[in-house]
């Protein structure tokens, strides 16, 4: 690989990085955000909920976007946005400003993200399955450490570092990137600048787009608000409903759209595609249910410190990024399914420790890397599988939108372990909701086991 080449991949991987790197720091903030805030953990959650709704959201416009105004163009922009999110959020004045910042702050990252891989495809032909698994080690490796990294900064420095720390790595990639990442040749700009507002509309699907966001938010909402007040009353119950409407009004659209924001269709015509991004988002729920719930858990309850946490959690990490390379091989002989069934046993034994570590109030805290390892491998063997497992499901002729398909099953996995989280703990973390917690995975996770040794049994992949 040329050294501009290298340039280029450093540039886009300083950027792309930002979007799982903020994701994960805020992990190990939660608690302390409620202290400074004086909220619970169902209203503190919105801190995760906003940003993965929001990428949701951001990434596939603005991959449509970068069609019409150039990846570099847009790839810039994001850095900017980025930019002013992280100066802004430190200073917000409560936490509702907070959240309006973290948005910002999800849709100028989802914007390299949704352009970052496209520019390495277009611009890099020497070894380019080398340069993607490159840009792969930047996005795993930055969802790894970073609540090692938000647990440090916080530790010496406040919850506001977790913003800042994001300033270096924007201005570095920034400088980089106007430097090495090429113009767009030919740009479609004129053609953006002479289409009219209902094509705008129509492009992006912005009904869609407004029925997904408000069916989804006005869900959250009323159901949180009822478990946060510990009734339901009538205003969440009309929340509740305005949310199951929208989404069935979402989901009604998306089918009829000529170019739908997510397209419905699909799952219908490809059933075995359909399984396997069920089963992502499973596996998201069970593993981000960790990956959010434990940190709370050290500090509220075992009064571990940021910073302590922060070690801990690396050990989740290390665990992933050290299983993935070892699964590539693996799968490359035997296929997904193995690997699968493996990752369903790990989270089993994980969920299983949890119950039993919660059973125990003395045990010593070290004891939760025992499950933080079982995951992490369980991670690094679904990252690799679950791709194998689209591939293999997925026509060739719709794999953009098969993966398109795929990161918001990601996402939406992501979503629903927070909800679990503030259903289960509500107002407090306890041992006893902990435990709760860990019977409610050890079940999801058997599930997934059987299904997983049915298929292997079959040889085949699941089809409805």
């Amino acid at each position: 690989m040329s050294i501009r080449n290298r340039w280029l991949m450093i540039s886009v991987g300083l950027g792309i990085l930002l979007n799982p790197l903020n994701s994960s720091m805020v992990s190990v903030a939660i608690p302390r955000l409620q202290h400074v805030f004086q909220l619970d953990y169902t209203v503190v959650s919105w801190i995760i909920f906003s940003f993965y709704i929001a990428s949701a959201i951001a990434q596939p416009i603005m991959g449509k976007a970068s069609d019409l105004f150039g990846r570099r163009r847009i790839f810039l922009s994001g850095l900017v946005v980025s930019f002013v999110a992280s100066l802004l959020a430190p200073l917000s004045l409560n936490f509702g400003w907070l959240i309006v910042f973290r948005i910002v702050q999800s849709i100028g990252t989802s914007m390299m993200v949704a352009v970052g891989m496209a520019i390495v495809r277009i611009h890099i032909r020497e070894k380019q399955a080398t340069a993607l698994s490159v840009l792969s080690i930047f996005l795993s490796g930055a969802a790894a450490i970073g609540p090692f990294i938000g647990g440090v900064i916080i530790h010496w420095w406040g919850w506001p570092a977790i913003f800042l720390v994001n300033i270096p790595f924007v201005v570095t990639s920034f400088l980089l990137a106007w430097r090495h990442i090429p113009n767009d040749v030919p740009s479609m700009t004129s053609v953006a600048r002479n289409m009219s507002f209902r094509r705008w509309s129509d492009w992006i699907d912005a009904p869609g787009v407004l029925l997904f966001t408000v069916g989804l938010v006005a869900l959250l909402v009323g159901l949180l608000s009822a478990k946060s007040s510990g009734q339901i009353s009538f205003s969440n119950v009309i929340v509740g409903l305005i949310g199951f409407v929208g989404l069935a009004a979402f989901v009604r659209h998306e089918l009829k759209a000529k170019a739908p924001f997510f397209p419905l269709r699909t799952f219908a015509k490809y059933p075995a595609m359909t399984w396997v991004n069920v089963e992502f988002m499973v596996v998201n729920l069970l593993f981000y249910s960790l990956f959010f719930g434990l940190p709370s858990y050290l500090q509220i309850v075992r009064h571990v410190s940021e910073f302590h946490t922060g070690m801990l959690m690396l050990s989740l990490g290390l665990c992933s990024l050290v299983a993935s390379p070892m699964a590539g091989r693996w799968i490359d002989k035997s296929g997904p399914r193995p690997a699968l069934l493996m990752s369903g046993v790990l989270m089993t034994f994980g969920s299983v420790w949890i119950v039993i570590m919660s059973l125990d109030q003395t045990s010593p805290v070290i004891s939760v890397c025992v499950a933080l390892a079982a995951f992490g491998i369980s991670n690094g063997l679904n990252s690799v599988a679950m791709q194998a497992a689209l591939f293999q499901s997925s026509p060739k002729e719709i794999i953009g939108v098969a993966s398109g398909i795929f990161n918001t099953s990601r996402y939406l996995g992501t979503i629903l372990s927070s909800l679990l989280i503030s259903s289960v703990m509500g107002d407090n973390f306890s041992f006893e909701g902990f435990r709760v917690l860990g019977i409610i995975l050890t079940l999801i996770s058997l599930s997934l086991v059987f299904v997983n040794w049915r298929h292997k049994e079959s040889g085949q992949l699941h089809e409805s």
